[in-house]
């Protein structure tokens, strides 16, 4: 008799570098974590020095939250460890906010038992006819120490690593190199505009990182998807530096599930073996390759589908006019002008129809996110009768221009002349704030005077868009979550208060309906945080039992950085030329976000203008499939918690 074998994993036959994928950056970042502690232990048995290469930014955040936790509950000691940073931006003070020396201060060195000794960062400081022998005086500090046991690295939307921009070649060396501009305007939420992030940055080049012994490479988020496939699946190239790495022999990529969603394993699974095709396979397959083909869904063929790669889901679903019509009512069915449910009876529609009406509850991350990213949406569950409650989570103050604020103390001091109000104790705020702002350096924290009258001006905006709705007063709560009110750009991880805080008011509205932003391309990473703190707080209330949340369904929408995959939406809101008109009114109220808004990441345009665009570009997307084509639509996707 033929032995039984077990099947080949292809799945990962594209890919010319390990990847690991992970749920979440968290759960990804203690894998890391982990393997990072695993090592130290080791070496210190051996009575040896650890030497690890670190990057900064958003992505290795999470990784030194858990190191650090580690310290502290693990004790895990860094008394062996020596460590050397991938770059600095050039020049640039060390204590400077945006400063990479202040990051790994704020971030680990200051939570740890490090020698300060054993740290290495690249000096923002040094004088510029002295920079060539500082990046070779770095290079030798690494070989003195036996190089690199363990390189962790960051990946941009353009495929560098460190400040290696595309061209870098393989065996380039620490150096001082010219920012690329789509990564100075990347990197541009670091600093109040475009115009301060500095030109030049002192990087590690890719010879020094491809000599350490192990290289991980993390990345989060869908922003990174297209370079991940880029660097894993494609020819090394030094167009995409990271690609280059597929020269190294222990070399993993460690990636979340959105970072991973355009490798062909998940993009076109069919196409690396067997492929097990659920509903939602077959609508993404056949979504896609009529996008591609560009056809309408009831148009395709089977020579479409056996030219695309999907011969062998006609084999197991018949012939393509049977799964077109399958998909086209998908496709149809996530359409509604009544996103509470509609009190009539609907073919399977995306929202339930009883209770009617609702109770909803809209998550804003910052005071305008609800009506940047669902503002057509937010008017129609008003309109339609539903009681809708909006939680302002964070205060956005940091999003205040100081300019704004000089401003409003115009205002605020003229206003009290004209009133005849004492001035006595308001003056004296108002002349600190005025005299702080004249002098403020770039480098420095608003005083909490100053976040506070910022946080005020977003929240009266937040107020008058609500008004503006017919929201009543009673059903507009700030949240003001702690984990933002840091002053910087930087926020703290998750709280206990964060969640206790979410779990009360959710508890007091127990909504039918609960919006969330599912949208984590946000520069500052607010929208993620928010968003765990939401989960776990419904984690929490379920487990204890409350029985009101049997009967609550959550919604995530996406706002003014990324939209929903077509394939993925399981709500539609059509919009009409008149409603499209009302949510644009409805963004000009935040005017504190018009013009000149700070930290706006490398999109240029103004929110409602993507909005706009991202509203357009979804409707045309289902007019494209063969679907009545609206001037706009607003997407959202089900979460099952």
């Amino acid at each position: 008799m033929p032995s039984k074998t077990t099947p080949i994993d292809l799945s990962d036959s594209f890919e010319k570098i390990p990847v690991k994928i992970f749920p979440t950056s968290k759960d990804g970042s203690v894998f890391v974590a982990r393997q990072i502690a695993d090592f130290i232990r080791m070496k210190q048995q051996k009575k040896e020095k650890c030497v690890l290469g670190l990057a900064t930014g958003y992505t290795p955040k999470s990784l030194y939250t858990e190191l650090v936790r580690m310290h502290r509950e693990e004790k895990l000691s860094f008394k062996n460890v020596i460590t050397f940073n991938l770059d600095e931006y050039y020049p640039i003070d060390n204590n400077a906010l945006q400063s990479y020396n202040r990051f790994m201060k704020n971030n680990l060195f200051d939570h740890i038992d490090i020698n300060i000794k054993n740290i290495h960062i690249p000096n923002g400081e040094t004088l510029k006819d002295e920079v060539k022998e500082h990046c070779r005086l770095y290079e030798k500090m690494i070989e003195d120490a036996g190089g690199i046991d363990i390189q962790i690295l960051g990946i941009g939307n353009n495929g560098h690593i460190g400040f290696n921009e595309p061209g870098s070649g393989i065996y380039s060396k620490t150096r001082l190199i010219t920012l690329d501009n789509s990564t100075r305007i990347a990197n541009a939420y670091e600093f109040a505009n475009i115009s301060e992030v500095p030109r030049l940055a002192i990087t590690m080049g890719i010879s020094t990182i491809l000599k350490s012994r192990k290289i991980i490479l993390m990345a989060w988020g869908s922003a990174k998807a297209p370079v991940i496939k880029n660097a894993v699946e494609d020819d090394d190239s030094e167009h995409i530096p990271a690609s280059l790495l597929q020269n190294h022999d222990d070399v993993t990529f460690v990636v979340d599930e959105n970072a991973a969603a355009e490798l062909t394993r998940n993009k076109s699974p069919w196409l690396t073996g067997d492929c097990e095709w659920t509903t939602k396979m077959i609508k993404k397959a056949v979504v896609n390759m009529a996008l591609k083909l560009k056809k309408p869904v009831l148009s395709l063929t089977n020579s479409d589908y056996n030219e695309y790669g999907l011969s062998d889901l006609l084999v197991e679903k018949g012939d393509a006019y049977s799964i077109n019509l399958q998909v086209y009512y998908m496709l149809r069915d996530s359409i509604t002008g009544w996103p509470g449910g509609k009190p009539a009876l609907l073919p399977n529609p995306p929202e339930r129809m009883e209770p009617f009406p609702k109770t909803c509850l809209i998550f804003s991350p910052h005071p305008d996110d609800d009506i940047i990213s669902m503002g057509g949406t937010f008017q129609r569950l008003q309109e339609q009768g539903h009681n809708v409650h909006v939680a302002y989570q964070t205060s956005g103050n940091i999003a205040v221009t100081d300019e704004f604020v000089t401003r409003f103390l115009d205002f605020a001091v003229g206003f009290e002349e004209i009133a005849g109000i004492d001035t006595q104790k308001s003056g004296k705020i108002l002349t600190n704030a005025r005299r702080f702002i004249a002098k403020k350096r770039s480098n420095q924290v608003d005083t909490p005077a100053i976040r506070s009258i910022k946080g005020l001006i977003r929240r009266c905006e937040a107020k008058a868009t609500c008004r503006y709705v017919g929201i009543p007063e009673e059903n507009i709560h700030f949240q003001d979550l702690p984990f933002y009110e840091t002053g910087t750009i930087e926020k703290k991880p998750m709280s206990e208060k964060d969640v206790k805080l979410t779990m009360t008011l959710l508890r007091e509205i127990q909504p039918q309906q609960v919006y969330c932003a599912g949208d984590f391309a946000d520069p500052h990473g607010t929208h993620i945080v928010c968003f765990q703190v939401v989960l776990e707080a419904l984690k929490r209330i379920k487990a204890a039992g409350d029985p009101w949340l049997d009967d609550c369904w959550l919604w995530l929408y996406k706002g003014a950085w990324q939209e929903w995959n077509i394939e993925e939406i399981e709500m539609a809101i059509p919009m009409s030329p008149d409603q499209v008109l009302k949510k644009r009114f409805g963004i000009f109220i935040h005017q504190s976000q018009k013009d000149m808004v700070p930290f706006q990441g490398s999109d240029s345009r103004e929110f409602w203008q993507r909005a706009e665009e991202r509203n357009a570009a979804t409707a045309a997307l289902y007019a494209d499939l063969g679907l009545t084509h609206y001037a706009a639509m607003e997407a959202f996707v089900r979460w099952h918690f």
